[in-house]
């Protein structure tokens, strides 16, 4: 089976790459003309764990092709999956011009019978949006149906993921493309992969209401957290307490600085803002926005407290810059407003994340990036660590104490425990604990 993929950003890449690693044809198209030459040649641009690898592997076996024209993915595929980014817009909505814009292509080139399937987040009511404009858009009458398959993928461990998901969601009316779609993920059915065959609407609630859950988890955590530090109690011990809980479990109960990436910021203010235009108000999720929004405020107060209140002329060094360890994705870090915070504080900062410091480059200014960890902690006032890496897991904290000036350091993510720390002889602060 021949399928398009249109869209080579994170979604559409990983997407693209496992279905050839099944033993489909894949075609995935982009306007980006130098981004598609390099996909040619095997050049990755961004940092996921084995995707590299999985690219050049099916290009190598010709599974996989990448081109700037819409009109030769098309024509040749029986489904066309839109991978295509939906950045908020400025009511906090989910932007569909990119969507549509690839919908009115779809219409000007089919040339037969397609399914035609949102991968992309999109509002409930997109499906039918896409069937219209393809409808109005085709030269010639050609059968088609739309479909959703939302996606579920964690940066980081997204091929893990593809190959092996925990569910897939089919949103579709037609009994014909819902064959087509489970062909697709035939090879899922050997490992017992559940299935959710439902509608259109529905499927794409699914996944808005799957991570404004997830979301919801992650402040909660962090209010507790907020009371744990004002009580005196273990947030970590009351995580696990609650997550052995099977109707809670342990997932997303880890304090930290906030929730941030591509995903969580832009899909809890889509889904508040769907309820908003039927006249309701979704009010968990709103707090839940709102705790995150006051998060980077908290985290710089911890750190300004370990410098003696005073952040002015202190210097900061940032061991992590990335939402989270094993991606190079930057978009809503909790670090980029924390660190501007400190710099308006007077604070200097200096830095190093092992993936993320070419893209924090587009995010802030005034940081000096360092070549490593150590480097990074040359002569700062404190230590932060921000991103949990599984490098800084591992510190040398004998080295360490030789370059900090001062002997404080702030967890911003939990990697240490207190008393080994403070039996080190530092300082050290962080999130919900004793």
């Amino acid at each position: 089976m021949n399928i398009c993929v249109v869209g080579v950003g994170y979604v559409g890449l990983v997407t693209g790459a496992c279905f050839a690693e099944f033993g489909l044809r894949v075609t995935c198209m982009d306007k980006d003309e130098s981004k598609i030459d390099r996909l040619k040649q095997g050049k990755v641009p961004i940092y996921e764990p084995g995707l590299t690898e999985l690219v050049n592997k099916n290009l190598s076996e010709e599974r996989l092709l990448f081109t700037t024209d819409i009109e030769d993915g098309v024509r040749n595929a029986l489904v066309i999956l839109i991978a295509v980014g939906t950045p908020a817009d400025d009511e906090g909505g989910a932007d569909l011009r990119y969507v549509e814009e690839v919908a009115r292509s779809i219409g000007q080139t089919m040339n037969g019978y397609k399914v035609v399937v949102t991968k992309s987040t999109v509002p409930v009511g997109t499906g039918k949006l896409l069937e219209s404009i393809i409808k109005e858009n085709q030269s010639e009458p050609c059968a088609f149906d739309v479909a959703s398959n939302p996606e579920f993928l964690r940066e980081g461990s997204a091929i893990e993921d593809f190959l092996h998901p925990n569910r897939v969601v089919i949103g579709a009316e037609s009994e014909q493309a819902i064959a087509i779609l489970k062909d697709l993920y035939n090879p899922l059915y050997l490992i017992e992969t559940p299935f959710v065959i439902t509608d259109i609407a529905t499927a794409e609630m699914i996944k808005y209401a799957s991570n404004a859950f997830l979301a919801t988890k992650v402040s909660f955590i962090n209010e507790m957290a907020n009371i744990c530090e004002l009580v005196g109690a273990d947030v970590h011990r009351v995580a696990k307490g609650m997550g052995l809980d099977g109707r809670i479990g342990s997932k997303f109960l880890h304090p930290g600085p906030g929730f941030g990436g591509s995903c969580f910021p832009k899909d809890t203010q889509a889904i508040v803002q769907i309820a908003k235009q039927h006249g309701y108000e979704f009010k968990i999720v709103e707090g839940a926005i709102q705790v995150n929004h006051e998060r980077p405020g908290m985290m710089i107060e911890k750190i300004v407290s370990a410098v003696g209140g005073d952040a002015e002329q202190t210097t900061i060094a940032f061991l992590g810059l990335t939402f989270k360890p094993n991606t190079d994705d930057m978009r809503d870090s909790p670090t980029i407003p924390i660190i501007k915070g400190l710099q308006a504080k007077g604070a200097k900062i200096q830095a190093y994340d092992p993936a993320g410091m070419i893209e924090a480059k587009n995010y802030l200014d005034d940081v000096d990036y360092r070549e490593d960890l150590y480097a990074a902690a040359e002569g700062a006032d404190v230590l932060v660590l921000a991103t949990e890496w599984n490098q800084f897991r591992n510190i040398d904290w004998d080295r360490m104490r030789g370059l900090l000036k001062q002997r404080n350091v702030v967890d911003l993510r939990n990697i240490y425990e207190p008393e080994r720390m403070r039996d080190l002889g530092f300082q050290y602060a962080s999130v919900g604990r004793p």
